[in-house]
């Protein structure tokens, strides 16, 4: 996905793209270990896109603290 599509997401949406992000990866590391994957690639970019996905959050979460100290 395109960084500006995820930026646009909410945090639960965040969170299911980062679960199936997780499933991916686990299926393409069984695929990887039992030499059935054709292309390595395909594991790279599952692993920078979980990456950024949890940046996301994280930073969703940090502006949320922050919003939340400022009304407090």
């Amino acid at each position: 996905m395109e960084l500006d599509e995820l930026r646009q997401m909410t945090a639960p949406d965040l969170r299911v793209k980062e679960r199936e992000a997780r499933e991916e990866i686990f299926r393409l590391r069984l695929k990887l270990r039992t030499n059935q994957l054709d292309n390595h690639a395909g594991y790279r970019r599952a692993r920078r896109e979980l990456a950024l996905i949890m940046t996301l959050l994280g930073e969703k979460k940090r502006g949320e603290t922050a919003t939340e100290k400022k009304a407090g």
